[in-house]
């Protein structure tokens, strides 16, 4: 059993893989399609603030290279048009990026610093 197996509990997905893969070549790209996703449907998604802590941790320069590179990937595969359940589909389409998000917030929790989720509190409120 990988790291991965442990942490997801089940081998990483084709999709998944190629969003780590991504993240690893373009980071800023994955990160400002980040930023655009979270803005144009943030307030309606159930972990927008976890997302968007995610976020800020990992455009923190004070962030591990291996910690930006998890939370990168995980919020590549939030912003990949293809994925296991369309996007598009009432309730469940984001079921599987909040999943990924997840495991991605597990795996580095330590390293999402209070700051990080006060910055996104107060940007999803609006202040």
């Amino acid at each position: 059993m990988t790291p991965h197996d442990e942490l997801l509990g089940r081998p990483l997905s084709q999709a998944e893989m190629d969003a780590m893969r991504r993240a690893a070549r373009d980071e800023a790209g994955v990160l400002a399609d980040a930023w655009a996703m979270l803005r144009r449907i943030g307030r309606r998604l159930p972990f927008a603030q976890d997302a968007l802590a995610a976020y800020y941790c990992a455009i923190d320069p004070q962030t591990d290279r291996r910690v930006k590179l998890t939370l990168a990937g995980a919020l590549a595969y939030f912003v990949m048009p293809v994925d296991l359940m369309p996007d598009f589909l009432p309730l469940v389409g984001f079921t599987d990026d909040a999943a990924v998000i997840a495991a991605a917030l597990a795996a580095v929790s330590r390293s999402i610093r209070p700051e990080h989720r006060e910055q996104a509190r107060r940007n999803l409120d609006g202040a």
